[in-house]
């Protein structure tokens, strides 16, 4: 079968409120990789420089993140003048992760807590 023969479902295709029997679990092991993902997305870092930890409150996820940020090298004068601050980016982060980890996961997401761990600098290339 080609891949062209395949239709994607659509999301009319399973009604939430239907009378579906039966549940649906979803392994805390793969919450932690999405929010993993997404969390290194939003802050431009590697996957592997990036922690995550999901608690179950009051019937939503609360999010702890714990991340470097990539900043521009400190020689760049023009690049660190023009970047926002670090408390703005992080709070953009915050925003934009509760936005995408509750269309995620189909969960309420009742607090993203972020703390910055480091600083990703890239190195610059030489050019010959």
């Amino acid at each position: 079968m080609s891949a062209a023969a395949v239709e994607a479902p659509s999301r009319a295709t399973v009604d939430p409120h239907s009378d579906t029997r039966g549940a649906i679990r979803v392994q805390p092991r793969a919450l932690e990789k999405a929010v993993r993902e997404a969390a290194a997305t939003c802050a431009g870092a590697p996957r592997g420089d990036v922690r995550v930890e999901l608690a179950e409150w009051g019937g939503a996820l609360t999010v702890r993140i714990a991340t470097k940020l990539p900043i521009p090298a400190l020689e760049r004068t023009e690049a660190v003048l023009a970047e926002t601050p670090i408390v703005e980016r992080v709070r953009a982060m915050q925003h934009a992760l509760v936005r995408d980890l509750a269309h995620l996961t189909g969960r309420d997401i009742r607090r993203v807590s972020v703390t910055v761990t480091g600083a990703i600098i890239p190195e610059r290339k030489r050019v010959r």
